[in-house]
């Protein structure tokens, strides 16, 4: 871990009110953490900028269990995409709906095109790419 640095920050008293109810509704105790965060996101959304940058990623996917085929075709995308898929987890959340959880690795602008085409498949009713580094 690399040593900390005091700095000071100017900020809006009516901006730095916000930010401590956003703060404290997201669990943060200090202001230093939420910033460090905040810091962190920004820093990975620059990362992904780079279509060419190696990253790390959960791609959610919620679908239809009934739609027929649909858990084939979503092995059968993973499998062409074996190199950037490091496992996934399935999860029965009722009688008709799954949820899958597949991490990822690779390039940003692989992992998003991969991320765009699954849930793009016909049955998937939710996805969401989460960003994450390794680098931050």
């Amino acid at each position: 871990m690399s040593e900390l640095v005091r700095t000071a920050l100017a900020i809006d008293r009516d901006l730095l009110e916000r930010f401590d109810q956003w703060m404290s509704g997201h669990g943060y105790t200090n202001r230093s953490e939420a910033v460090r965060d905040l810091v962190r996101n920004a820093l990975i959304e620059q990362e992904w900028a780079d279509p060419h940058a190696q990253v790390v990623a959960v791609l959610s996917v919620v679908f239809d269990h009934e739609a027929r085929t649909l858990a084939q075709e979503l092995t059968h995308i993973q499998h062409e995409h074996h190199h950037s898929v490091l496992c996934s987890q399935h999860v029965h959340l009722d009688h008709e709906q799954c949820l899958e959880a597949i991490l990822l690795r690779g390039t940003a602008g692989a992992l998003r095109e991969l991320a765009d085409r699954i849930i793009a498949t016909r049955g998937v009713k939710a996805g969401k790419l989460t960003l994450l580094s390794t680098q931050v």
